[in-house]
């Protein structure tokens, strides 16, 4: 039985010779791979990786249920007990190229990796584990798989080395870690406060989930939206910040533009979520709506298909006290703590 399990997954002759080519020309390279767990901040949606050693049991078995096609996690005992780390049998190229920027002088480091065998699954639905590699004290990781040909059976993984400002969203140690304090200025947390908001009257977000721009999970399914407010679309409107003399709080009068675009909704799915704003922003008093927003189609297409998907934009001008955003955020953390999100579900 195990000859034939052998036979079964054994390589084809032209995928060994190959596989046999890649380890003699990088001298049988070995990098060893740690597995990381999606963390989202409640507070503004910012995402961390936590280290898997340090996440529960629990969280980790059901994060890697969602795409069990990782290697080490292809048998029963595995899943009981999944693997933290792995080592991949392949070639690593990499070049440096230094970059140099208003705001920041750092080394960007492409990574080019020839793996005999699949590491993160970048097609996957929502996968909220991620693999890190590690090589001469550079960790990387992954954006892309190229010219894969099955009968090869090699893998072409192209990523870049951790940025050094990228690097504290990599957690591997959780003492210390800052879950009380909002990381952005701006309105954002007034806005995720609308997630799974369900006043007994008027209007509702009816199951829209908001995500900061650039943050939603990958291949999330519609219906839900994504809140974008331009760096440069924040101002001041008072003069000068107020300071309490007491505590030394600083307040300041601010207005910026919020552009929040709906996937998979419906025409009346739509307007009712500018209602549903409107009320909540008369309900508590987050911010106060400077405009008459109006909702318009976007278009987002896919040529494999002549289609074009359900896009909508929603444009808001708003007014916030830039303290207020942080008691906003103190009352999201008394009803959250951080979670891992698991198939698009906090556990």
């Amino acid at each position: 039985m195990a000859g034939a399990t052998e036979a079964l997954t054994a390589k084809n002759p032209m995928a060994a010779d190959l596989a046999v080519g890649v380890e003699a020309l990088s001298r049988v390279q070995e990098i060893v791979f740690t597995r990381y767990v999606r963390l989202v901040l409640p507070l503004d949606g910012y995402v961390f990786f936590v280290n898997s050693e340090i996440v529960s049991p629990s969280a980790l078995y059901n994060s890697l249920l969602i795409n069990s096609r990782f290697s080490g996690f292809n048998d029963q005992s595995k899943q009981i007990a999944p693997a933290t780390t792995f080592i991949a049998k392949g070639s690593l190229h990499y070049a440096t190229d230094l970059r140099q920027e208003p705001g920041e002088f750092y080394s960007a480091e492409r990574m080019v990796f020839t793996a005999e065998e699949p590491i993160n699954d970048l097609s996957a639905i929502e996968p909220n584990t991620m693999w890190i590699g590690e090589f001469e004290g550079k960790r990387f990781a992954f954006s892309s798989r190229s010219s894969f040909y099955m009968q090869a059976d090699l893998f072409h993984y192209v990523g870049f080395a951790i940025y050094a400002d990228t690097e504290p969203q990599i957690v591997d140690n959780l003492q210390g870690f800052d879950s009380t304090n909002v990381i952005v200025s701006n309105s954002l947390p007034a806005w995720l406060a609308l997630n799974g908001r369900n006043p007994v009257y008027g209007f509702n977000t009816l199951g829209i989930t908001l995500f900061p721009s650039f943050l939603s999970p990958q291949n999330f399914p519609p219906p839900f939206g994504t809140v974008d407010i331009p760096p440069d679309s924040t101002h001041a409107l008072a003069s000068a910040p107020t300071i309490d003399p007491k505590t030394s709080t600083h307040t300041q009068l601010c207005a910026e533009t919020v552009k929040i675009t709906l996937w998979g909704t419906r025409n009346f799915n739509a307007l009712d979520f500018v209602d549903a704003v409107y009320q909540y922003s008369v309900d508590f008093a987050p911010f106060g709506i400077m405009n008459m927003p109006v909702v318009r189609d976007e278009k987002r297409t896919q040529a494999e298909l002549g289609i074009i998907a359900q896009k909508k934009m929603i444009e808001w001008e708003i007014s916030y006290l830039q303290h207020r955003m942080n008691d906003i955020a103190q009352q999201i953390i008394g009803s959250s703590i951080p979670s891992f999100y698991i198939n698009g579900k906090p556990t």
